[in-house]
């Protein structure tokens, strides 16, 4: 039986459960995004969930060079880049990285030759356009990747002392123990201590989302209904999930919560 059959579809959550929620920490590609790009019904919705004081943070795996333009022109409270990485807060500030690197030269250094490493036994594996604005990971392309191959290349990020996670568009080499939860949880610690457990909510779609998912840390967690692809291959699962797929799941789920903030007022 397919594991994702326990997966609660939101439109069967009472209302109530998302009437506390406070602040949304999401995912960018394939959640906030239909077919790659931003749609007016997804501007929209940050635009009405920015005018009923909920906060929306991105919280995706692209490059620090790319989500500091994005927070500074959405209608969002800021962003998080490189899977946990970087945060760059609301206002044009400067950013905040996450993850200690004493020698940032050094550093990439060290992951271009992990990445030479990878080549040698996948010669077809390409550098991700935006890898050349990344700060903390290494990032190439996913496409044409079977999940087999996909687990070999975490085993050998592991054997190199690296960590390894993906989405529906990268693969990111990465500082082991770096991941969305962990940075996020940092972030509220440190420059979000005003929101509980219980006024957050989680959202994603893809492997390297699945910290996000993690009831442990985010009690209230949905996936948009493309995490179907790779449900059965995630060790924590969203709580709920939406019927419609990326962008118009994220609407969704911006939509319901908006119901229940007027129903319970």
């Amino acid at each position: 039986m397919s594991r994702h059959l326990s997966l609660a579809p939101l439109s069967e959550v009472s209302s109530t459960s998302f009437s506390k929620i406070r602040l949304i920490a999401t995912d960018m590609d394939g959640t906030l995004t239909r077919r790659g790009k931003f749609t007016p019904a997804l501007l929209q919705a940050l635009e009405d969930l920015a005018a009923a004081d909920i906060k929306v943070l991105i919280v995706t795996g692209r490059s620090a060079g790319w989500v500091s333009g994005l927070s500074s022109l959405m209608p969002v409270a800021g962003g998080m880049a490189e899977n946990g990485g970087l945060y760059f807060p609301p206002g044009n500030q400067k950013p905040v990285v996450l993850t200690p690197i004493p020698d940032l030269i050094q550093h990439r250094q060290h992951l271009a030759k992990a990445f030479e490493n990878l080549q040698t036994k996948f010669p077809q594996i390409q550098e991700s356009a935006d890898n050349r604005f990344r700060v903390t990971d290494w990032t190439f392309d996913v496409a044409g990747l079977r999940e087999d191959e996909l687990q070999t290349l975490d085993n050998l990020c592991q054997q190199m002392g690296w960590g390894f996670t993906y989405s529906n568009v990268q693969c990111h080499i990465k500082p082991q123990g770096q991941d969305k939860a962990v940075g996020l949880l940092q972030v509220l610690r440190e420059y979000l201590p005003q929101y509980s457990s219980e006024q957050i909510v989680t959202v994603g779609d893809s492997p390297n989302d699945e910290s996000l998912f993690n009831r442990d840390y985010f009690p209230v967690s949905v996936g948009v209904a493309n995490v179907l692809e790779y449900v059965n291959q995630l060790k924590y699962q969203p709580a709920y999930i939406t019927t419609a797929a990326e962008g118009e799941g994220f609407c969704e789920l911006s939509s319901y919560i908006l119901k229940s903030l007027h129903i319970s007022s």
